[in-house]
């Protein structure tokens, strides 16, 4: 069944599919030119299924930057996705909380990003389609479908926090300093992965909703030093709570999915 919705997990994410009624279990590898991540907690699979009727596709990690893909690797994904028919990008990741009111396992709703990652995966893209090469920004997280998580949550009594994303190229953590200045910026949650898929799901006229979880304090709030250990421990705690959360985003619209946005 052509997926309507792509869903992509990240760092110790993976669980999803356990809901899944299977139709198509493929690995990375398996797919001429499909960049498969060496990252601990991205399986490298993509499972096409059924979430309660729902046609769904489900990648189990991803490709990251800073593994030294080009950002025409890291985005093929959402290109080859959105020719099968997907209209509607979930996408979760693993982050540093910078807002002092975050705590490790929260879960934040992205309701903007900054790009500090020095790249865009749409360079060159432009002369290729002349009717849109400067692509717009201003709305790129759909208002509709935040309501419906922010819905979904409060059914399921799950605090959700909400802001802004800001993600760098990796592979280094932030310093204190850096941290300090994203703060100002007005970032609330940090990571080295997201933008480059949305920014092209985008370019799509795709529907997005990003969720980052609390994986860690960043740096000046930090006791310790940090690891990615320290991340994929938060997330076996996060895991059944994102799972519930994006199933009933799922299934409240899976039956509009392919309808396009007007407010977007």
């Amino acid at each position: 069944t052509p997926p309507s919705i792509l869903a992509i997990l990240g760092s110790g994410l993976s669980s999803l599919v356990d809901e899944l009624e299977v139709e198509q279990n493929i690995a990375y590898s398996e797919i001429p030119n499909f960049p498969k991540s060496g990252v601990e907690g991205h399986a490298g699979r993509i499972i096409f299924g059924l979430w309660k009727g729902v046609p769904l596709a489900v990648m189990q990690g991803r490709a990251h930057y800073y593994e030294g893909f080009d950002m025409r690797d890291v985005t093929l994904p959402i290109h080859v996705l959105h020719i099968m028919g997907a209209k509607t990008l979930i996408i979760t990741n693993a982050v540093g909380g910078i807002n002092a009111a975050f705590m490790p396992g929260d879960i934040m709703m992205l309701t903007d990003h900054i790009n500090f990652m020095g790249m865009n995966p749409l360079r060159g893209v432009g002369p290729v389609n002349p009717k849109n090469p400067f692509p717009d920004m201003t709305s790129v997280y759909s208002k509709n479908l935040q309501q419906v998580a922010t819905e979904v949550a409060k059914q399921l009594e799950l605090p959700l926090k909400t802001g802004v994303y800001i993600a760098l190229a990796g592979p280094s953590y932030e310093t204190r300093a850096e941290i300090r200045a994203f703060r100002q910026w007005g970032a609330d949650a940090v990571g080295m992965s997201t933008v480059p898929e949305v920014i092209v799901a985008s370019y799509h006229k795709m529907q997005i909703l990003g969720f980052s979880c609390i994986g860690n304090l960043a740096a000046d709030l930090h006791p310790g030093g940090m690891s990615h250990a320290e991340v994929l421990k938060a997330m076996e705690g996060i895991q059944p709570k994102l799972v519930k959360l994006i199933g009933g985003v799922v299934e409240r619209i899976g039956n509009v999915a392919q309808t396009p946005e007007s407010s977007k």
